[in-house]
């Protein structure tokens, strides 16, 4: 479990955040839709926050 947490979970998560992240700044950079810009921005919180209970997840199950 621990390594499925380490080597999928975790980089996967973080990879999520990343490219909402970029999307979020091309839309932005390109002079895109504000509200969509403002919707993956919001997007990107949440996934910030799942992203570190995997994180902390993972943690917890390498400690066991």
């Amino acid at each position: 479990m621990a390594n499925f947490m380490t080597n999928y979970a975790v980089p996967v998560a973080i990879g999520v955040v990343v490219v909402v992240l970029v999307l979020g700044l091309a839309n932005m950079l390109r002079g895109g839709s504000p509200n969509l810009s403002q919707r993956l921005m919001r997007m990107r919180v949440v996934l910030q926050l799942v992203a570190i209970v995997v994180i902390m997840a993972a943690i917890w199950v390498m400690g066991r």
